[in-house]
């Protein structure tokens, strides 16, 4: 089974030591971010299973950034632990209502965290899904990595998987080229913004023999959407 990515966003260097050691041992993998800024790259570029995030952190409030998670389609549904050092009980609602799944309370036991971490995802994985979506009779398969159109493979490369998969994951909705940049290529690298263009032309090609190519639709002005309305 594949270990579970946990995001820790604190600023203090010997907390992040203490929570990555005991959580190590207890088989996660944990990814680190000093601040929010740090933490968005991460989350684009690793896509981690849970975040936990520090009350108190340099750039921005852990309680605002989130939020900010929470309102974002792309990141609304990853688990929200809040660590903080404040114990009243308006803390603790606001951090609950903000959107975390769960509040900590400083100083705390790692095996308290462990167990907060479990009850977590298992109610995040306590929702049923599926390996495949399914879209008109375009079929991703996720776990096989594969794009089928009846017994067909759709021929794609592995950006225009990504791309698509990325579409079928958030449809209806529309996304500038830098967006898709962020969502698609990750935070960290660095290609111009009608590189996204290259690859939709691609990836139309590529739907076109199948009749699909009309479900990746251009919204002027704006980017691009994956739609089985009509354009």
């Amino acid at each position: 089974m594949t270990a579970k990515k946990i995001l820790l966003v604190e600023d203090e260097k010997a907390i992040r030591d203490m929570i990555g050691f005991a959580l190590r041992r207890a088989g996660f993998e944990i990814l680190e971010a000093e601040n929010c800024r740090l933490a968005r790259t991460v989350i684009v570029d690793a896509q981690p299973d849970l975040a936990i995030v520090d009350w108190m952190l340099p750039d921005q409030s852990g309680l605002e950034f989130t939020r900010q998670l929470k309102r974002d389609q792309v990141t609304s549904a990853l688990p929200v632990i809040m660590l903080t050092a404040r114990a009243e009980e308006s803390d603790k609602v606001a951090g609950l209502e903000g959107g975390a799944d769960d509040y900590l309370t400083k100083p705390f036991s790692p095996r308290e965290l462990i167990a907060r971490i479990n009850a977590v995802l298992r109610r995040a994985g306590s929702t049923p899904s599926s390996d495949v979506i399914d879209v008109e009779g375009l079929r991703l398969d996720q776990a096989g990595h594969r794009v089928l159109v009846g017994e067909r493979t759709v021929p794609l490369g592995p950006t225009e998987y990504r791309m698509l998969e990325f579409f079928m994951t958030h449809p209806e909705r529309v996304y500038t080229r830098e967006q898709l940049l962020d969502r698609v290529w990750g935070g960290n690298v660095y290609v111009e913004e009608r590189t996204v263009d290259v690859h939709i032309r691609r990836l139309r090609k590529a739907l076109e023999e199948f009749g699909y190519d009309r479900l990746v639709q251009t919204v002027r002005g704006a980017g691009y959407r994956f739609s089985s309305r009509a354009d």
